[in-house]
């Protein structure tokens, strides 16, 4: 478990890409594993809104091309050509996650994807709200 919190501790800090929501390799590979299963959606929205445990809490769902907005920002992310794919968030939501690392975890307790949001002044324990 600690060599586990190291190399995200590490990932995060090696991770700048200009980029700002820094996904991990295994997020990436997870995300593209869900995205085949989807017909016609290619992206990933990323985002916030009110309400969770510590007052604001991280929304994702996959969107059509044609749902991307012309204010809202997208990265491009891939491992290979076969797992590319890009992530789109509103500038509002960019405000408050801004530099987030997006995890992904196979432990049987406690896995699955994982926020690590510099912004937060707090976080609850369900890893999925958060305060500013």
């Amino acid at each position: 478990m600690f060599m586990e919190n190291l190399k995200v501790k590490q990932e995060i800090t090696n991770s700048d890409d200009g980029k700002g929501i820094l996904i991990t390799d295994d997020a990436i590979e997870q995300i593209s594993h869900l995205l085949k299963g989807q017909n016609d959606k290619k992206a990933l929205r990323v985002g916030v809104r009110s309400g969770g445990c510590s007052g604001m809490s991280y929304t994702m769902d996959f969107i059509e091309n044609k749902e991307i907005n012309s204010d809202d920002k997208v990265y491009d992310y891939s491992l290979n050509s076969d797992q590319s794919f890009q992530v789109v968030c509103d500038p509002k939501s960019l405000l408050y996650i801004y530099g987030m690392q997006l995890d992904f975890s196979k432990e049987l307790i406690g896995g699955g994807f994982n926020f690590v949001n510099p912004n937060a002044s707090q976080t609850c324990g369900c890893g999925s709200s958060f305060a500013v």
